[in-house]
């Protein structure tokens, strides 16, 4: 049984969110909350598995209702709102405190019937796999590494994977790096496809790099941030150009942290900095031992950092992290890594 909250000031909004939550025989509804101010206070007497968090509410609006739910009575969190248009970094900053994902408030409409309801049970039963900390099928897909000849074309790649809390880990990076940073950026940040351009506009304005989302058959380029795009997995081709794959499709990771760094470690001629951050459950774990195998330089967010100590602790029980670093100084460390690098 999935026991799920509804933090809303809207009752029809409310109304909408109970009668999707009751379509479904395994899922109940824990309680309701007018506003973050109820929702931290019901949090602390009976957390849920599972909070529906409005952003815009009286007294106190998702944002710090996240924040303060995460830090005394953790959770996960889903932020439901009618739009996020105008208002994305109200959104990112609420993933930043540690909310998993964000999607639009179903609509109740005059005849009774909820619109968008399926999106929001997609999203639901998501947050219930990582909730079980689901490993569903990736190992089939994590096979031996293939090594691949070394090109002196290949710029040094950085990776960076996150889940929960990676929007401000995020930035935190990015805004300590140089203007002129002298390596491509690749970035896997669990996120909604529909959220992925609000993700990049908000980055790349706490960066000096220009922040893009990463389009198939474009390649990692110098200088340059570039952002999964799609719910599909991102990964590089032999080819060495993005490309994005819906296996493994039962995979409750998407895009997945781990699809992406194996294909890293089979396909990029070149070496680099694998970085896994905050975020809830094992994605990125097995991927970051397989950079830490073909030779890359490998960094897990330490606990202490973390929104969610989850991806990481995965990753540094496998042995697969050279570095265990608080998020203020890896960006530091990767440029210490690329100066390495660049004298060789």
């Amino acid at each position: 049984m999935l026991r799920i909250a509804i933090v809303n000031d809207t009752l029809i909004a409310t109304e909408a969110l109970r009668r999707v939550i009751k379509s479904v025989p395994d899922y109940e509804i824990a309680w309701t909350a007018t506003n973050g101010v109820q929702a931290v206070a019901q949090c602390l007497q009976d957390t849920p598995d599972l909070v529906l968090m409005d952003l815009y509410m009286p007294e106190m609006d998702g944002v710090e209702a996240t924040r303060q739910i995460m830090r005394h009575s953790p959770c996960a969190i889903l932020i439901v709102t009618a739009t996020v248009e105008g208002h994305t970094s109200m959104v990112f900053n609420a993933m930043g405190y540690g909310a998993l994902d964000v999607v639009s408030t179903p609509i109740l409409g005059f005849d009774g019937y909820t619109q968008g309801s399926q999106d929001l049970l997609s999203k639901i039963a998501t947050m219930g796999k990582l909730i079980g900390k689901s490993t569903n099928g990736l190992s089939s897909a994590m096979g031996s590494v293939r090594s691949s000849p070394i090109s002196r074309q290949c710029p040094y790649l950085i990776g960076i994977g996150a889940s929960t809390g990676g929007p401000q880990a995020l930035a935190t990076i990015l805004s300590q790096l140089d203007p002129d940073f002298a390596a491509a950026i690749a970035i896997v940040q669990h996120v909604d496809v529909r959220f992925a351009p609000g993700l990049v506009e908000w980055l790349d304005r706490q960066t000096p790099l220009p922040v893009e989302l990463a389009i198939a058959g474009s390649q990692p380029q110098v200088g340059k941030v570039l952002v999964a795009a799609s719910n599909d997995h991102l990964i590089v081709t032999p080819q060495l150009q993005f490309a994005y794959t819906k296996e493994p499709r039962d995979y409750a990771y998407r895009p997945s942290v781990d699809v992406f760094f194996k294909s890293l470690a089979q396909n990029w001629p070149g070496k680099g900095v694998g970085v896994l951050l905050t975020g809830m459950g094992k994605d990125g774990g097995q991927g970051l031992n397989l950079l830490k195998l073909a030779g890359w330089h490998t960094i897990a967010q330490n606990r202490q950092t973390c929104v969610v100590y989850g991806m990481p602790k995965t990753a540094i029980e496998l042995g697969a992290a050279c570095d265990i670093l608080p998020i203020a100084d890896i960006a530091g460390a990767i440029a210490k890594r690329l100066q390495l690098h660049t004298k060789r």
